[in-house]
C-alpha cells in the first residue's frame, strides 16, 4: 500500500472531464473521481481570489506520479495548479492490486 498515491487536482469545471479522461486513457491513473462543484479561495497576486472549480481525486502509484504530474502541468490551464499526492495508509488489497495492474498497462 505504500506504493499507492491519492492525488488531488483542482481544475476549472469545464476542464475536469478532459483531464480525468486523459489521465485514465494514458494509464497514469487507474481511476479518477470528479467532485463536480467546489469553491476555492486562495491568495494569488497579493489578493484573495475565489473560483468555482471541480476536484479530481486520482488513484495512481508512486512510480506513475512524476509522469502524471508532468502531463497535468502540460495540459492544465493554471500557471500553478494544485497537485497534491498523499500516500495510502490502508485499503482493500484487491482494490490496491487493481490500481497497480491498471497503471502498469
Amino acid at each position: 500500500m505504500e506504493n499507492i498515491r491519492v492525488v488531488f487536482i483542482s481544475v476549472p469545471r469545464d476542464e475536469a472531464n478532459t483531464l480525468a479522461k486523459g489521465l485514465v486513457t494514458n494509464r497514469m491513473a487507474a481511476c479518477v473521481n470528479i467532485v463536480p462543484q467546489i469553491e476555492s479561495y486562495f491568495w494569488w497576486d497579493d489578493k484573495v481570489e475565489q473560483e468555482k472549480e471541480s476536484l479530481l481525486i486520482v488513484k495512481t502509484t508512486h512510480q506513475k506520479f512524476e509522469k502524471m504530474r508532468n502531463w497535468v502541468l502540460e495540459n492544465h490551464p493554471y500557471d500553478v495548479p494544485e497537485i497534491i499526492a498523499l500516500p495510502l495508509a490502508e485499503g482493500l488489497s484487491d482494490y490496491i492490486d487493481w490500481v497497480k495492474k491498471e497503471t502498469e498497462g
